[in-house]
């Protein structure tokens, strides 16, 4: 039994009093949040599968974008939504390391597809010439699969570790499983030790992917200053990704400082905000904000509701 953990149940305390007394107003605001998420990002992906017009790499890389932020979501709200109607916040040990899973997958996913929307757009700018050959139809379509993978297996690895420590509590102060809270549940710290150093080296190669990014935001805005063509096309491609990339860095730098440095002394529904963010506001503003910024996008949003308009 030394390696093996008896927990068989985690009971989710994420949800305090305050939280119950208002939990009907709560569940319908999150299902109607997560109801207008699931609409705008499946009707972008339908706008760019069905329309050919739009089958180039950088609405590909967006419709893979999107397709990750259902994945996500999907890993979170059902659950949550269960835990506001239910008297009893629990969920089984296996189906919390499932959640952790698909959670920490969706954002590492998602930062490694803003990686290759960077890159994208600094070839499109930075080397024109060189971009059909670099990212073609097929490259925006395996390239996000390769990252989406390797991002599961990265977090798988470090789920795997967590799975083998002996833990003493079954109480996740969340409304959501999070893997470094049941880390620390574990009854003797010394074997936490090397999920610490695996959890080291997946934070580094993921700030190796925001370095990336923001090295590739340095070339192109180098080279849009000098050229008024390439300040329109990154007034009308670049804009709208820089906003998901500001949204999605301040949602998570938000969530791992509340996590590692976090006062014991927050409320704990400002608590419950912080930790939830991430999953709500970047898969919810990210369709709309491209939906509206993106010239092709919203000439075919346009159409097609113009469209039924008129068959009405």
């Amino acid at each position: 039994m030394n390696n093996v953990s008896t927990i068989s149940l985690f009971f989710l305390s994420g949800l305090n009093e305050t939280s119950r007394n208002y939990r009907s107003a709560l569940f319908f605001l999150s299902l109607m949040c997560y109801c207008i998420t699931v609409l705008v990002n499946v009707a972008l992906i339908l706008i760019i599968i069905l329309d050919n017009q739009l089958h180039e790499p950088m609405y590909i890389l967006l419709c893979a974008f999107c397709i990750n932020a259902l994945y996500g979501t999907a890993g979170f709200y059902p659950k949550f939504l269960w835990d506001l109607l239910s008297p009893v916040h629990a969920i089984s040990y296996s189906g919390c390391l499932l959640q952790a899973q698909v959670l920490y997958s969706f954002a590492c996913s998602d930062l490694s597809i803003l990686a290759l929307m960077a890159y994208d757009r600094y070839l499109a700018i930075c080397r024109p010439l060189k971009y059909h050959s670099v990212m073609s139809v097929q490259s925006a379509i395996k390239l996000p699969c390769f990252f989406w993978l390797t991002s599961f297996f990265i977090v798988a690895v470090n789920i795997f570790l967590t799975s083998r420590l002996r833990l003493c509590s079954p109480y996740i102060n969340r409304p959501f499983c999070v893997n470094l809270i049941i880390v620390s549940l574990a009854c003797f710290p010394r074997d936490t030790f090397i999920n610490g150093i695996v959890a080291n080296v997946t934070i580094i190669i993921y700030i190796f992917h925001s370095v990336f990014i923001v090295w590739s935001y340095m070339y192109i805005i180098k080279r849009c200053i000098k050229s008024i063509e390439n300040r329109a096309k990154f007034m009308q491609t670049c804009v709208p990704h820089l906003i998901a990339l500001i949204t999605f860095f301040l949602t998570v730098l938000i969530e791992i400082v509340n996590d590692r440095l976090g006062s014991k002394d927050l409320p704990q529904t400002l608590k419950n905000f912080i930790a939830v963010e991430v999953l709500v506001i970047p898969p919810l503003m990210n369709p709309l904000i491209y939906g509206f910024k993106l010239t092709k996008v919203k000439k075919r949003i346009i159409e097609f509701v113009t469209l039924k308009m008129k068959s009405i």
